[in-house]
């Protein structure tokens, strides 16, 4: 590769850093805003949180774990800041801090799940505890070259299913992790104060500013085209600067169909279009795209993004009133079942080895199952973490702190004054 060449791709691969980076912003002020004012500064705080003991852990041991052992083993091995282990193209610094804002993204998620009632400590260990250990195992299984993904031909994947698990940008490495966290942190905390009746019933519980939240969506629409493009870790030469045209389009596609889908439902289902429900089918969109942006058409992208803007619907309400289970933000929705429909619809509709153009169900068996494992991985990880701390120290705060706002009692200090 010639430096110009190299240089390029490395800009390309800072640029889409910054631009996922700015998902940060965007799940804070999504999720303030899909929340209670007296919370704010909690929220916004949290989301910090998420950043800068992210961006220390995985730096120290993370970045190992993840990509260490050329991709041998259940894990990685620890870095301890040491990156000379890697050895890539482009400048390992720089991809250090790449794979830094996907990890960060995998604990935002569950901040919305789990808001309004959290205490603060608790949140910064299971943070930590999601960017030291969770979600670099999975990704070494992934994109660390590991088991899930290695094409030898002996490989267990290989010989099991004749494909290997594709997960282009993460709708399982990072958002199924996430989501799945998300929920099983939302069952161990159990719901606000007065959100269900005594009878069951779910009462509403509005957010404080759609302005925010709608905010919010814009800002991680805009931080999508970093996360998934950006994925090609590439710009220079044909093949690569099709390749995130490509991807930019159908991501683009799948969140806009997304939020159409979502908008009829609503319209349909309620009598009145949801704005708040239309803002979670974007991002359903988004989620659901990310997997399968590289190797599905704009056709198959807009189908990708409708059906998860369809069930994403259904999937809130069925969490809500039935399982009753309360999730704020609906993460569990946008990023857990959202990134499982993309991971197994890439299987589908792959125009490379997807069931419905001619492959067979050899790629589609091997996206059923990668899905099935880092699932089972991030359940029984947050089982373990969140019931750990709930019987240990407790997850929640009293009840006094609860109705009169987590923001004097946690921080002293409110966002509204």
């Amino acid at each position: 590769m010639n430096d110009i060449a190299l240089s390029l791709d490395t800009v390309w691969m800072l640029l889409a850093a910054m631009l996922v980076f700015w998902m940060q912003p965007g799940f804070a002020l999504c999720e303030a805003g899909f929340t209670r004012g007296k919370n704010t500064a909690n929220i916004l705080f949290k989301n910090f949180v998420d950043f800068m003991f992210g961006s220390l852990l995985f730096w120290f041991v993370g970045f190992g774990f993840m990509f260490g052992s050329d991709g041998a083993g259940f894990i990685g091995m620890p870095n301890w800041g040491d990156l000379s282990f890697y050895h890539g193209d482009l400048p390992v610094e720089g991809f250090l801090m790449f794979e830094t804002v996907f990890c960060a993204t995998s604990a935002t998620i569950v901040s919305g799940a789990m808001a309004e009632r959290t205490k603060f400590s608790m949140y910064v260990i299971y943070s930590a505890v999601i960017s030291l250990l969770i979600y670099p195992v999975e990704g070494h299984w992934t994109w660390g070259g590991g088991w899930l993904c290695n094409e030898a031909a002996d490989s267990f994947m290989m010989q099991t299913f004749g494909a290997v698990f594709h997960d282009f940008a993460g709708s399982a490495v990072v958002h199924s992790v996430g989501g799945v966290l998300a929920l099983i942190g939302a069952t161990a905390l159990g719901a606000r104060r007065g959100k269900y009746a005594n009878d069951g019933s779910s009462r509403a519980i509005p957010g404080h500013s759609l302005t925010l939240a709608a905010l919010g969506v814009f800002i991680l629409w805009l931080g999508w085209f970093g996360f998934n493009p950006g994925s090609q870790l590439a710009a220079s030469g044909e093949v690569n600067r099709t390749a995130i045209c490509h991807v930019l389009l159908t991501t683009n596609l799948a969140a806009a169909a997304g939020g159409v889908a979502t908008m009829f439902v609503t319209w349909l289902k309620y009598g009145k279009p949801s704005f708040s429900l239309m803002l979670n089918g974007v991002l359903a969109g988004l989620v659901g795209i990310t997997a399968g942006c590289d190797l599905v058409s704009p056709v198959g992208a807009v189908a990708i993004g409708l059906v998860c803007g369809i069930v994403l619907v259904y999937s809130i309400e069925f969490i809500d009133h039935v399982l009753h289970i309360d999730d704020p933000v609906g993460a569990s929705s946008v990023h857990g079942v959202s990134g499982i429909l993309g991971t197994l619809l890439t299987g589908l509709l792959s125009t490379s080895g997807g069931t419905l153009y001619g492959g067979g169900w050899e790629f589609f068996g091997a996206q059923c199952f990668g899905i099935l494992v880092i699932g089972l991985w991030a359940a029984s990880c947050g089982f373990a973490l969140f019931y750990g701390i709930k019987r240990i120290h407790g997850l929640r705060v009293n009840a006094r702190i609860e109705d009169e706002g987590l923001d004097v009692y946690e921080h002293g200090e409110t966002c509204y004054n």
